[in-house]
């Protein structure tokens, strides 16, 4: 499958998970390297390069708040730049998860009571397929002990029968985003391929998307109409989820301020996260957004047009008298239609009736 001469570096304290990571490894064609602790693998690193290393989070048995295996991933970053890393762990938090991820340039991260042979196969695939990792330079490394994880999740569990779909093809962002979905009350789909997402689309009803352009490692470039782009996999599905109205929000390495810029107005997106500035507080925002969206877009739709259009001008300041002007109709019809406005939207007051059209607060 490759080249004998590519290397691999198991950093592990756990014998058995030594022997399954580098049997796995062995099989993908790659010569293993295993260590125990920090000080062993900065050796191993200084003696060779190495295509890829498979660090467990913890090395102290005896010790959950051990993270020596983030500063193995400090010591890759500096001592072999072209070495992609993946984080193992039976604990991580979201924060460290993420911290793995953004900071430390991890390629993922897995969960050690979730483990899969097939899966941890394919990401070894795909790493000696990508292009070698490269360190930006004059970047820093990140501290060699970060800070003790924050206890609780924070969100309330309020909102149990929302469904948000994920699509995410890396293993650690998926379960990233999922947990943090899950605290916020949502029944989560998450899936790793178009096709999944697109059974799932139709089969359920969903109240937030969230989606990343580059599925299966496919590279992102601007989104033109008639292009190749407007064709792949997270472009198609940007576009479904616009068909059904779903609020989507997307959380992508993909950059390029010009491109961001088209995917709002030509896809109408609710939100755009890049991943290298992934933050679980804005995370936590723009999903309560898009939540209250959606909400106002379903009360919105039980309205009759000629409701809407005298919501729309109350909306824009007019009074009965002035609505029933525009409209040509009277002003008790006005008062009606007002009416039923507010029991279908469930409100008592004309500001509050009005937010539900600008998206403010009453």
């Amino acid at each position: 499958m490759t080249d004998p001469a590519l290397r691999a570096l198991v950093v592990e304290d756990d014998h058995s998970w030594q022997q399954i990571l580098s049997e796995i490894l062995t099989d993908s064609g790659l010569e293993v390297d295993v260590a125990a602790n920090v000080e062993s693998a900065s050796l191993i690193l200084k003696a060779q390069p190495h295509r890829l290393a498979v660090v467990d989070l913890s090395l102290s048995p005896n010790d959950h708040n051990n993270y020596d295996g983030l500063r193995v991933l400090d010591a890759v970053r500096r001592l072999d730049p072209n070495c992609q890393t993946i984080l193992l762990t039976g604990f991580a938090t979201v924060e460290l998860a993420v911290t793995a991820l953004t900071d430390y340039g991890a390629f993922t991260f897995l969960r050690k009571e979730s483990f899969h042979r097939s899966q941890f196969r394919d990401i070894v695939y795909r790493v000696l397929v990508s292009a070698p990792h490269q360190t930006t330079p004059g970047s820093t490394s990140s501290p060699e002990t970060p800070a003790s994880p924050a206890k609780g999740r924070g969100m309330p569990v309020s909102y149990h029968t929302e469904r948000a779909l994920v699509v995410e093809d890396d293993a650690g962002w998926r379960s990233i985003l999922d947990e943090l979905l899950s605290d916020a009350g949502f029944h989560v789909r998450a899936c790793a391929s178009f096709g999944d997402a697109v059974r799932y689309l139709r089969r359920e009803k969903f109240t937030l998307a969230v989606i990343d352009l580059s599925l299966k490692g496919l590279v992102g470039y601007p989104w033109e109409p008639g292009t190749a782009n407007e064709h792949s996999e997270g472009y198609q599905l940007l576009a479904a989820t616009r068909a059904e109205g779903i609020p989507t929000v997307v959380v992508s390495g993909i950059a390029e301020p010009e491109e961001i810029q088209r995917i709002y107005s030509e896809l109408a997106i609710s939100a755009y996260i890049e991943k290298p500035s992934f933050d679980r507080a804005t995370f936590r925002r723009v999903v309560e957004e898009a939540r209250l969206s959606y909400q106002s877009l379903s009360e919105l739709s039980a309205l009759t047009d000629r409701e809407r259009e005298v919501l729309e001008l109350l909306a824009r300041g007019l009074t009965n008298k002035e609505i029933a002007e525009k409209l040509v109709i009277t002003t008790n019809t006005v008062k009606r239609h007002l009416k039923a406005v507010f029991e279908k939207l469930d409100v008592h007051t004309r500001s509050a009736a009005t937010a539900k059209v600008t998206g403010g607060k009453s």
